[in-house]
């Protein structure tokens, strides 16, 4: 049942919400779902994570319109919200996983920091100064 809910409900919904969508060609629908799956995929990815949240809310109110403009038969306006909708769900993405990796980034700078600290600390001060040819 997990499955069902999470895996494939959204896309038998999808295909119920294009079934009625009688004037729309089948390539529009089948935007309008790429770009559900993507908005889909773009909340699996971000979580709760503050990093890409107005670019993820963005990209769900694009499919929403998406999706009226389908049922309402009007195709370009459709398309337009779908790609919008796609686009934004990748940048909500890329924006998280930028984070992500800037926090990564920074951790191990600082504990590069540390090790250096703490060499300095317990390292003689000799042996810190380079060697000159007098002193062979």
């Amino acid at each position: 049942m997990n499955f069902w809910m999470t895996r494939a409900a959204p896309f038998a919904f999808a295909a119920v919400l294009l079934a009625g969508c009688g004037g729309v060609s089948d390539l529009t629908k089948e935007r309008v779902a790429r770009s559900e799956t993507s908005v889909q995929q773009a909340q699996q990815t971000i979580g709760n994570s503050e990093q890409g949240a107005v670019e993820l809310q963005r990209a769900k109110e694009n499919l929403d319109s998406a999706r009226r403009a389908l049922k309402d038969g009007k195709e370009p306006l459709a398309e337009r919200h779908a790609q919008l909708a796609q686009l934004d769900a990748e940048l909500a993405v890329s924006k998280s996983q930028t984070a992500s990796a800037r926090k990564a980034a920074d951790e191990l700078l600082a504990s590069i920091k540390t090790l250096r600290q703490e060499t300095e600390r317990t390292s003689p001060s000799t042996d810190l100064q380079p060697r000159t040819t007098d002193d062979q």
